[in-house]
Formats: structure tokens, C-alpha cells, sequence
């Protein structure tokens, strides 16, 4: 009963709150704050069990929506944005965590912290370094008229590609701190980084490869086993999660393995004309958005108020940098290579709404700050709290001032939008 109340809560949530400018995911958040997780009485380890997997099928839904034909004549540009972009706004975000978490900055601490190790700040910086397709999809919606198409389908690319990237970044940086940290003593910390470097790339490359191949068995299988459309939802998650586990099992990323399964699905020819990838998309649409509304559920169910009070200063500051420094820098920096204008490239530098990777990561990031290297073990408890805090003050407030804003910047830039379009599925 109180699950079916909780959802029916969420369902008036995402129908009044775009009516304010805000994305409904991040209503559905502070709902989940508002109510203490002692009322479904689940773990912690439960309930990040539960964002990994929800994750998972996120992926493979962003794969689905990833429409190679939609983004002809900037697909180059998508990848650097998608993946360059991860990568250098994580790392200017890192550092200025770590510089705002120092010991010169008096000012600022987190209770007992004075100081926030590098290997932590780089670690929360690598969970907030995907954009989240679902809220930017959200937002897009309430500005798709004053937006170009081709800057919409651009903005649809990058939030799906990164997401993968987003994860392997941080898997790179988890290898790098908290291994160098296990071996401290017996190998060097250039060893350490190659090592993680050759885990990090056999991830992508058996990722790429189970990919592919159960794309082909996945086209199959709904070529021969599927009759009719009922039968799209149960096949597809069941591909989706016997793709994951098979990667897993091999050593690889089963978030790329998911990801490019779903994209194979979407740009390929099916024998039957009513059932192809739109269909498949149309049929996961609410399996999709029931499990993005319960990842930001849950995660705000597994949040205490008073908790976020010593993260609240680092937590405003670093999301001001993700804004105002590091995502900004991470688009521009690649406009020689734009098609796009840069009022255009100026509006994607503001349309980066953080979400549910970074919500999903949040608990592995807590199991992670232990073992980093060199760590004061009295502060791990405390820290790994605020680590989490911090990532949640990041995402409401870039949730609630881009989403609110992103409107009023398209309207100042004048955008014209071309006169063709497609029928947008939102998730």
C-alpha cells in the first residue's frame, strides 16, 4: 500500500512540477527526502543493488534511443563531446573540490574534515561526470520550439554516449587511487596507473565485442521467437540482462556491452515490419521511466536532511564549478571541431543536467573512499557521508537551476528551429 501510495506521489509530482520549470525527476527526488527508508524497510546495500541493475536498464535504453541517422554530419563531434567532455570536466571538478576542500581553505570544512584527500575528490568528481539523458530529454521539452533539431538530437547523443564513458572513467579512477592504495609498497604508482589502463581498455574491448555479437543473436530472436508486440518487454530486458552478465562474467564492462547491444537493436533491419526498434522503444518506454523515477526514489529515500548540513558549502561550490567552470570548458574547448555555432555550443554548455548515474554510483563510491591510499582511517566514516551528500546537493542544484533556466538561455540566444521534426520519445 505505502509502495502504491509512494508511486502515485511520484505520478503528481511529474505532471505539476514542469508546470513550475523544474524536471519532474528532481520533485520525485525531494519526495524520497522527505520520507525516511526505516518506512520500506530495506538496506542500503539493498537499495544500491537495486540503482545498479535500474542503471543497467537505463543503459540499454539509451542505447535504443541512439539513432546513428539523426546525428549524420556530427557524429565525430558527439563522441569527443560525450567522451573528452566526461573526462576533462571530471578533472577540473576533482580539482577543485580538492582545493576547496583543503586546509588553506579555513573557511570551508566538513565537520571533523579539514581536508579533502585528492584520491576522494577525484572520486566524487568521476560519479558527477555524466549528464543524465533522461532529465535533459525532460527539459528539452519545455524548449524543443526554440531549439534546433540537429542541436536536440546532438544533446540526445552526448547524454546517452556519456553515460558508458561516464562509468568506465570512474572505474578507471577507482583502479588507479584504491588500487595503488591496496599495493601500497609493492608497486609503483606508474605501474599501478598501466595496469588500470590495461583493465580499463580489455573492459571496452570485451564490452564492444558481447555487444555486438548478442546484438546479432538479440535480432534472432526477436526476428524468430517474437510474435506479436506483448511479447517485446519480457525479450528485451531479458536480452538486456543475460548481455550484462555475460560481460561481467568475462571481465568486461556490462554497462558498454548493454549499451552497444541496444544500439545495435536500434540501427538495424527486422524481418517483421511491425515489430522493429521503434516498437522495442515504445514497449520499454514506461519499464524505462518507472526505473528512473525509482533510482531517484530511493536514492532520495536513503538520504537523512541533517546529514547533507557539513557537505552544504563544498556541496553549492562544487556544483557552481560543474556549471559555471567545468562544463563550459569541457564543451567549448572542443568548438574548433563544432558544427554548431557558439550560441549553440553555449546552450549544450548549459544543458548539463547531472542525474541518476551519479545517484547509482553514490553507494560504491562510499565502499571505495575506505581503501583509497594514504587515507586518514578515523575520518573514512564522515567522509564517505559527505562524499554522498556532496553528490546530492550537486545534482538538485543543477536540477533545479538549468532546469528553470534553460529556457529563459535559449530564448536569450534566439535560437531558430529548423522546421523539421520527428516524433520525440521521452524517457
Amino acid at each position: 500500500m505505502f509502495i502504491g501510495i509512494l508511486f502515485l506521489g511520484t505520478l503528481a509530482i511529474s505532471r505539476f512540477s514542469p508546470k513550475i520549470g523544474i524536471p519532474a525527476i528532481l520533485g520525485v527526488l525531494l519526495l524520497g527526502l522527505s520520507i525516511n527508508v526505516s518506512s520500506l524497510d530495506i538496506t542500503h546495500a539493498q537499495a544500491a543493488n537495486f540503482q545498479m541493475l535500474g542503471l543497467a536498464l537505463l543503459l540499454f535504453y539509451a542505447g535504443l534511443k541512439t539513432d546513428l541517422a539523426a546525428i549524420r554530419g556530427f557524429f565525430e563531434y558527439g563522441i569527443m563531446l560525450a567522451v573528452g567532455g566526461v573526462v576533462i570536466s571530471s578533472l577540473l571538478l576533482g580539482g577543485m573540490i580538492w582545493l576547496v576542500g583543503s586546509p588553506y581553505a579555513s573557511t570551508i570544512s566538513m565537520g571533523r574534515i579539514e581536508a579533502i584527500p585528492l584520491g576522494a575528490a577525484m572520486l566524487v568528481a568521476a560519479c558527477l561526470g555524466s549528464t543524465d539523458a533522461g532529465a535533459t530529454l525532460s527539459v528539452l521539452r519545455s524548449v524543443r520550439r526554440k531549439v534546433p533539431m540537429r542541436l536536440q538530437h546532438l544533446l540526445e547523443f552526448e547524454s546517452s554516449v556519456n553515460d558508458p564513458s561516464a562509468l568506465l572513467f570512474y572505474g578507471l579512477v577507482v583502479g588507479i587511487f584504491v588500487s595503488a592504495g591496496a599495493a601500497a609498497g609493492t608497486y609503483s604508482l606508474e605501474s599501478t596507473v598501466l595496469t588500470q589502463v590495461k583493465i580499463f581498455l580489455q573492459q571496452i574491448g570485451i564490452g564492444l565485442m558481447v555487444g555486438f555479437v548478442f546484438g546479432y543473436m538479440a535480432r534472432f530472436v526477436i526476428n524468430y521467437l517474437v510474435e506479436d508486440r506483448a511479447q517485446l518487454l519480457v525479450v528485451a530486458v531479458s536480452i538486456a540482462f543475460v548481455v550484462y552478465g555475460v560481460t561481467t562474467l568475462l571481465g568486461g564492462s556490462g554497462f558498454i556491452a548493454i549499451y552497444v547491444n541496444g544500439l545495435f537493436l536500434t540501427n538495424t533491419v527486422y524481418r517483421s515490419p511491425e515489430i522493429n526498434h521503434i516498437t522495442i522503444q515504445e514497449v520499454l518506454l514506461p519499464f524505462n521511466t518507472m526505473t528512473e523515477i525509482a533510482i531517484f526514489l530511493v536514492f532520495g529515500l536513503l538520504v537523512y536532511p541533517p546529514d547533507l548540513i557539513d557537505a552544504l558549502p563544498i556541496g553549492i561550490l562544487a556544483a557552481l564549478g560543474l556549471m559555471l567552470v567545468a562544463r563550459p570548458i569541457s564543451v567549448l574547448i572542443f568548438q574548433p571541431f563544432s558544427p554548431f555555432s557558439i550560441k549553440e555550443s553555449l546552450l549544450v554548455s548549459w544543458c548539463g543536467l547531472r542525474g541518476a548515474v551519479p545517484l547509482a554510483l553514490a553507494h560504491d563510491l562510499s565502499l571505495a573512499i575506505p581503501r583509497i591510499r594514504g587515507i586518514d582511517q578515523s575520518i573514512v566514516a564522515e567522509l564517505s557521508q559527505n562524499a554522498q551528500s556532496i553528490i546530492f546537493i550537486v545534482v538538485v542544484i543543477n536540477l533545479f537551476v538549468q532546469g528553470m533556466s534553460l529556457p529563459y538561455l535559449a530564448r536569450f540566444l534566439g535560437l531558430v528551429p529548423s522546421s523539421s521534426a520527428r516524433p520525440e520519445l521521452i524517457s
